[in-house]
């Protein structure tokens, strides 16, 4: 038979070579994909067909599926892919897979197999795959990297950062199209797809420019409802009869029905509302009433609530130094506010107002000097009794030092515990706090001891939308619950 007679010689205590199976495991290895089969004992041992060097137009959804499945196996389907080819003005030519991000993922470890004309050469891509790419799974085959030098020299070389800058620009130009031509898959796998996005951003300027009209973030305002989006007809061909085209106008929603927009969007949609304001929540559950609360005054809310945002807020406040980003739990915007009722003066002899009254009824009952209390009016008759606000500066200060000292952030002791005036039960609250008599002892009556336990569990409830209590908290939060309904059940 015509071809070439290799033969090696193994070295002592080298014999594991000589079993199949580690002969099989080389050869899936390292030439699993080359042109040509490979055999053992009469049957081929590696795939000899490279799914990257195929036209992408030959190839299926199923196939692109298959080849993730071999080569990640028991992971779950990549959200979407992108396939490289070009063989100018450098040879490249691979798949690219976005797979599904987890908040444990370590982002700076590759997990793309680089090739050499179909040659495994290794796992690790990290000088030729910009950093911000590195979560992306896949293969990458180039005969224009260099493979006999050290990753120093591949990191300075002008062939390499060009590839780099070329497979940065073919991922953001695909999830431009993606985006522009079917943006109810885009939507659908933004949860994960937007940490590349956003990452991406960070990382590098270039992809930034080429990614900032495709950001998007949930909202909690209804777009395209019926008032919202006028109807939309058009005519039919008969030219006198007209069709309703408007559900096919309507913007895409993720799997639960959820909206997004653009941060572009959000604050031209606004600007009569609050302009260069920009309200955000990061947590939908224990942030609920707060979102409640903006939601039923028509201020809508965009949900920044991935493990990255931390970190992009203050890169959007750099691109929009116009615009302030203010938490839902930080600070109460006015529209939330009712102006018209006014605190009138109760006391002529001492020019205390009602909101004083209240202000000192809770500075006394649950005594803490760091907690501000600051009576306030809300609209809405859904507003709770009381809530803990975090000022966005002093928080934002406190999570940057947690982050630099690597540990959790602990709730801060100086907060706002904003007092609702307008709702009936701090009403009565009040009038029970003043109804209360000095006993002949010097000890307050019965109904001031009701007054501040109904206080103090005011306040813990509007605690727990902020933080978990530790034993001790939610010990005492249990007897005072049960004190306080035996004494309201006793009267």
């Amino acid at each position: 038979t015509v071809g070439t007679t290799i033969t090696l010689t193994l070295m002592e205590g080298e014999e594991e070579y000589l079993e199949p199976a580690r002969i099989r495991q080389l050869i899936k290895t390292y030439c699993d994909f080359m042109p040509v089969p490979i055999k053992i004992d009469g049957e081929v041992a590696n795939k000899h067909e490279a799914p990257w060097k195929k036209s992408p137009s030959s190839l299926t959804d199923e196939d692109y599926l298959e080849f993730y499945r071999y080569l990640y196996p028991f992971q779950e389907d990549p959200l979407l892919w992108i396939h490289l080819n070009t063989d100018y003005p450098f040879v490249v030519n691979g798949i690219l897979y976005f797979p599904k991000l987890k908040p444990d993922i370590d982002i700076t470890k590759s997990s793309i197999k680089l090739y050499c004309n179909q040659v495994f050469v290794t796992d690790n891509c990290e000088e030729v795959v910009p950093r911000f790419l590195l979560p992306l799974r896949g293969v990458i085959d180039s005969t224009d990297i260099p493979l006999n030098v050290s990753r120093s020299f591949l990191q300075g070389d002008r062939t390499v950062r060009r590839i780099a800058d070329y497979i940065a620009k073919k991922v953001g130009d695909s999830l431009k199209a993606l985006y522009r031509d079917d943006p109810a898959k885009y939507i659908a796998s933004w949860q994960d797809l937007g940490n590349f996005v956003k990452f991406g951003s960070l990382n590098d300027d270039k992809f930034k420019d080429q990614v900032k009209d495709i950001l998007i973030f949930r909202t909690t305002a209804k777009l395209g409802d019926a008032e919202e989006a006028p109807k939309v007809e058009v005519q039919t061909d008969e030219g006198d009869a007209w069709s309703d085209v408007s559900d096919a106008a309507k913007p895409a929603t993720d799997a639960k029905g959820n909206f997004y927009t653009t941060l572009a969007e959000y604050l031209e949609r606004n600007k009569d509302k609050h302009e260069n304001r920009v309200f955000y929540a990061t947590d939908e559950v224990s942030q609920a009433t707060y979102l409640e609360l903006f939601k039923g005054q028509g201020l809508e809310v965009l949900f920044m609530d991935s493990f990255i945002d931390t970190h992009f807020i203050p890169s959007l406040e750099r691109d929009y130094s116009d615009v302030k980003f203010v938490r839902v739990d930080a600070d109460l915007d006015d529209t939330l506010l009712d102006k018209d009722k006014q605190s009138e003066i109760v006391d002529p002899t001492t020019n205390k107002t009602r909101d004083d009254e209240i202000k000192e009824m809770f500075e006394k009952a649950i005594n803490k000097p760091r907690v501000n209390i600051k009576p306030q009016a809300l609209k809405g008759e859904g507003a709770p009794p009381a809530m803990v606000l975090l000022p966005e500066d002093a928080r934002r200060m406190q999570e940057t030092m947690a982050m630099i000292q690597q540990q959790e952030m602990q709730f801060p002791e100086d907060h706002v515990l904003m007092v609702n005036t307008a709702h009936p039960m701090i009403q009565n609250l009040l009038g029970l706090s003043q109804s209360t008599i000095i006993g002949a002892d010097g000890g307050s009556s019965p109904a001031g001891d009701l007054a501040t336990l109904i206080c103090n569990q005011v306040y813990d409830t509007a605690l727990m939308a902020q933080k978990g209590f530790d034993a001790d908290g939610m010990k005492a939060f249990v007897e005072r619950s049960n004190t306080l309904l035996t004494k309201l059940t006793e009267r």
